[in-house]
Order: structure tokens, then C-alpha cells, then sequence
């Protein structure tokens, strides 16, 4: 699934779409998103925050906004050049594979939303690995807010899914635009998540589940898990050494 010279089939994606990825109607909730994210992580200025699969960034610079340090991560070279050219005070970013992570205890916080690194990164079955260098990456006590993609929504509500039920890995055929308006289909692997695979992924990589909540792009809360949304956010919390 990967493109030639490249290590993940998404860059080829993320390139063609460019600044057009932020007209999106899932991106326009950014601001109620971040308004509960700092109040589950109990977010404060002045915090470290690692944003993983950042994309253009706009989590990353709504947060810097409020004061806090953030850096973001992102596998797309060209999502990365757009978040930095749209860049506020404490906002930082690199490409970086989610599956590569290097970071040693080093933030208060890390966010992962919107089936970026969580989702498309781990269709091909590395979820193991994506957690375990996010949860390494938190210091003992930080916090972590996950988004996932839920397994119950795309079986009882998306007809026309494509859903394997052995890998938990959803594939779609959809239509992208570029900065011009140009249109390409393309394929999509999800990996899609139950609240008990959540809590048992992050148990193994010592992180406690505080909350999962069903919940949607723009209307983040604490709704209790159903299967009649398409997402789940996850608030974890790093165990002390």
C-alpha cells in the first residue's frame, strides 16, 4: 500500500490535497476540540504537548494560542510545510513517522486526533508500536487524548464499508481535491477500535483509561461509549515509575 519512495501511502494523499485538507467540514470544529482537550488533560499555559499525526497543524496552533508549547509530528512533508508556514509563538513541527517516535519522557501531554497516526498509520497492524512511542514520549503522570475511529459505528451505520471483521480495518474508495479543485479517488484503510481494545492496547503500555467518550468532529464531550458514533475519544494517563 505504500508508494514508491515513500513510507506510508498517505503522503501520496496528503500532497495532492495540500492547503484544501483545512476546507474540510471535519476540520471546522477545531476550537470546540481544543476548548475539551485542555479541560480533560487539565491543560495549563506553559505546558509541553506533543501533537502526533498534526497534519496542517490546526490543533497544534490553537493550543499554541492559549499559551501552551506544542510541537507536532506528521509523516506528510507537506502538511508539515503548511503548519509551519501558518505557524503562531510555541507552535514547533517536524516530519516524523508515528511509528518512529524518539521522545523520552518529554511532554505533559500528548494529543493524537483525528485518525491521523492512530487510524491510518496503524491499518497496517502496528498499533502497538504507535502507542508505545506515544506513551513513552509522556512523562510519569502525563496525559493522553486519543481519537479512534469505532469498529460499532462502521458495521451497524456505514453502508457500503468495506469492513474486515479479523483486522479490524476498515477500507473506503473516496474523492479528495487538491488547493485547485482537481478531483482523485482513492483508497482508505482505517483501523477501527472498541472501547475494550482501547483499554487493553493502553494498559499494556502503562497507561491507566480515565474516560472513553463517544464523539463526533466539532462536538467533543463526555458522552458515554455507543455504537452510533463514528468516534471514540480516549483521556489516559501515564503510570508513575
Amino acid at each position: 500500500m505504500t508508494g514508491a519512495g515513500r513510507d506510508h501511502w498517505f503522503e501520496d494523499l496528503a500532497d495532492h490535497m495540500g492547503e484544501a485538507y483545512l476546507r474540510y467540514s471535519f476540520t471546522k470544529g477545531t476550537t470546540q476540540e481544543v476548548d475539551h482537550i485542555v479541560e480533560a488533560l487539565g491543560l495549563e499555559s506553559g505546558d509541553r504537548v506533543l501533537d502526533v499525526g498534526c497534519g496542517p497543524g490546526r490543533h497544534a496552533h490553537e493550543l499554541a494560542s492559549r499559551g501552551i508549547e506544542v510541537h507536532g509530528v506528521d509523516i506528510s512533508e507537506r502538511f508539515v510545510e503548511i503548519a509551519n508556514g501558518r505557524a503562531v509563538d510555541g507552535a514547533t513541527f517536524e516530519r516524523m513517522d508515528a511509528r518512529a517516535l524518539t521522545f523520552a519522557a518529554e511532554f505533559d501531554a500528548v494529543v493524537c486526533l483525528c485518525q491521523g497516526a492512530f487510524g491510518l498509520m496503524t491499518a497496517d497492524g502496528e498499533d502497538v508500536v504507535v502507542i508505545d512511542g506515544m506513551a513513552k514520549a509522556l512523562r510519569p503522570g502525563g496525559r493522553l487524548a486519543l481519537s479512534a475511529f469505532s469498529s460499532y459505528f462502521v458495521v451497524r451505520h456505514w453502508e457500503g464499508a468495506d469492513f474486515d471483521a479479523d483486522s479490524g480495518v476498515n477500507h473506503e474508495r473516496t474523492e479528495i481535491k487538491s488547493e485547485t479543485g482537481e478531483s482523485k479517488t482513492v483508497d482508505l484503510w482505517t483501523g477501527c477500535y472498541t472501547p475494550r481494545e482501547l483499554r487493553l492496547l493502553l494498559a499494556a503500555h502503562d497507561m491507566t483509561v480515565d474516560s472513553i467518550s463517544s464523539v463526533e468532529p466539532g462536538a467533543y464531550g463526555n458522552d458515554a461509549p455507543t455504537a452510533d458514533t463514528a468516534e471514540f475519544l480516549v483521556i489516559a494517563t501515564r503510570r508513575s515509575a
